[in-house]
């Protein structure tokens, strides 16, 4: 079974966007670990308008309860975002190549020129946090993320859930399956990311062994449409089919 992760960085920034707590962030995850999803991921960035560095605390605590939910945080590997994981010890950090203006991660990181990861990633070895990093899609950065001792990637997947044409669509995702594959050989965990939707995972699962997959917006619009209970639900039912 493929791993849903949930990014519920969306709903912080509904609550953040009036000063209060309302949205509830942490009855919404509750909802959503009681209806049967396995991951929480989250996004604390530096001007704190998502998920902010206190929420992720409250967040552990919460997962702590569930035995089988592991909490994902994303950032860029910055003092304070290291400082944070290290105090935190989620289950699994990504690592996120964001600039502090960034509206949202659309991009992998460019392995041949990130001078700043080696350092953090030896830092981050003192906690038994497991580290992924977010690449694209393609096998020469998979084995590059390999050189950086890392646990996991990320394969960023926009390029295929943005095409409309079926071949090009077929493409992108043939990219990222030979990227999957090359992971596997070099016994690292994939997981997948970006503008994922109810339309798009299942082709998706069907055609690349993945071990979790991170939904936020695209979730956090469906909910809106039809209702948390029932988006959960499809969602999945599609990742228990692979």
């Amino acid at each position: 079974m493929t791993r849903l992760s949930i990014n519920v960085n969306k709903i912080a920034l509904i609550r953040n966007s009036r000063g209060s707590n309302f949205p509830d962030l942490t009855g919404f995850i509750e909802n959503l670990l009681a209806l049967g999803v396995v991951g929480i991921t989250a996004h604390p960035r530096p001007d704190q308008r998502h998920v902010k560095d206190d929420d992720i605390y409250i967040i552990s605590k919460i997962i702590e309860r569930y035995p089988n939910v592991e909490l994902n945080v994303e950032g860029f590997p910055d003092r304070r975002f290291i400082n944070l994981i290290k105090d935190v010890n989620p289950a699994q950090c990504t690592l996120v190549p964001d600039s502090p203006t960034q509206l949202t991660s659309d991009h992998g990181w460019d392995l041949r020129d990130s001078f700043i990861l080696e350092s953090a990633i030896l830092d981050l070895r003192s906690s038994s946090t497991r580290i992924a990093l977010l690449i694209e899609p393609n096998k020469e950065d998979v084995l590059l993320a390999k050189e950086f001792n890392v646990d996991a990637v990320e394969i960023y997947t926009e390029n295929y859930a943005s095409k409309a044409k079926e071949n090009e669509a077929n493409l992108a995702l043939q990219a990222i399956a030979n990227a999957c594959n090359v992971a596997k050989r070099e016994e690292m965990i994939v997981n997948e990311g970006h503008d994922l939707n109810l339309n798009n995972l299942d082709q998706l699962l069907r055609t690349c062994s993945i071990h979790e997959v991170s939904i936020g917006h695209a979730f956090t619009v469906e909910c809106i449409h039809h209702g948390l209970n029932n988006v959960v639900s499809k969602y999945l039912e599609i990742c228990r089919k692979y």
